[in-house]
């Protein structure tokens, strides 16, 4: 069952992910005798849910550490801090051997679908891969039926598995990308910027199309971007984070149509309008242009971590207090004067 998407669950237990004060601090500069001298801090003591079958989107600026968080909850890096559940099972402290089971269950869709596939593979063999792998076909009229039909899902041709992946254009590839996804059954999909590299004329077909294989087969994505327009698309609820932290987790309708942090209503504002004549709409919110660049992960502010770009900062309390997710109507969000 979907959970109701203006929900933001505390029970870890029903969701088929729960993250919980998860954080990565990569070392940038060590002494001759291995000291620590300088580090970067890229996801700070972020908690979220994804239930089954639900779709949680996760926006925010280049380097805000999106697709650091994606990688940590598929144990891809591992986590300096915090716990990842999947399907109410700790994973963050299993070995190689007692995680391979679950990797099937989880699995993640690159943004570049070229770097994301071997030169040297066929599709076939790419997909087949896997298959072997995890000891899902017996034989090789198995595995060939197998891969023809990942194919059809994604709307290519079972004559195209001979091919080279150079042989493709990029919406092409993007699709053998989520095929070879979907090859070992996975519940979970991390999608990082899956649309990021295509033409936007392309970009539509997959969005569509991961959209298609959701409802068929009742898949949970995790949708990392930074196009606002397509995670409205995709999502049942919306993270929105800024310097390693989320600083604001609703429901899409509530992020869209009433966000509360001063972060987020900058980004909304920035979102093109295709008519010309709307920029002028009395109705429509005013663009809000911030102040400087976001703060460096390796010497962050004190206090609120937007602070020094917020247009509605007090000071003597967003720079000192670094404010928590507190709850506002369906919202959280992590503001001191949010209302």
């Amino acid at each position: 069952m979907i959970a109701d998407p203006s929900s933001n669950p505390a029970d870890a237990e029903a969701n088929l992910l729960s993250v919980r004060g998860i954080g990565k601090v990569f070392v940038t500069k060590r002494s001759f005798l291995g000291r620590t001298l300088a580090s970067l801090r890229a996801v700070d003591d972020v908690d979220l849910d994804v239930a089954a079958g639900e779709t949680l989107g996760l926006i925010g600026e280049n380097g805000c550490g999106k697709s650091t968080l994606g990688r940590l909850v598929l144990r891809l890096i591992e986590p300096s801090a915090g716990t990842v559940r999947f399907d109410g099972r700790d994973i963050t402290k299993l070995d190689e051997a007692a995680l391979r089971p679950l990797r099937r269950r989880m699995q993640i869709i690159f943004q570049d679908p070229m770097s994301a596939l071997n030169p040297r593979m066929t599709v076939r063999a790419a997909l087949g891969e896997p298959l072997r792998i995890h000891g899902l076909v017996k034989t090789a009229d198995e595995e060939e039926a197998r891969v023809a039909e990942l194919l059809g899902k994604v709307g290519l041709r079972k004559e195209h598995m001979n091919r080279y992946p150079h042989e493709f254009s990029g919406g092409q590839r993007q699709r053998i990308v989520i095929a070879r996804a979907l090859t070992v059954g996975p519940e979970l999909i991390v999608c990082d910027e899956p649309v990021a590299a295509l033409d936007v004329s392309i970009q539509a077909q997959v969005v569509n199309l991961l959209k298609d294989l959701q409802d068929e087969l009742g898949l949970a994505y995790l949708f990392v971007a930074h196009d606002l327009s397509v995670v409205r698309f995709m999502s049942r609820r919306v993270a929105v984070m800024y310097l390693g932290r989320i600083v604001e987790l609703a429901s899409a309708e509530s992020i869209y149509e009433g966000p509360k942090h001063p972060y987020t209503k900058a980004l909304l504002s920035a979102i093109p309008v295709p008519d010309p004549n709307a920029v002028d709409d009395p109705q429509r919110p005013a663009r809000i242009v911030l102040a400087g660049e976001p703060p460096s992960p390796t010497d962050p502010p004190a206090g609120c971590p937007f602070h020094p770009r917020c247009p509605i900062a007090r000071k003597g309390l967003c720079d000192v207090e670094r404010p928590l997710l507190r709850t506002i109507g369906d919202t959280k969000v992590a503001c001191h004067l949010a209302e």
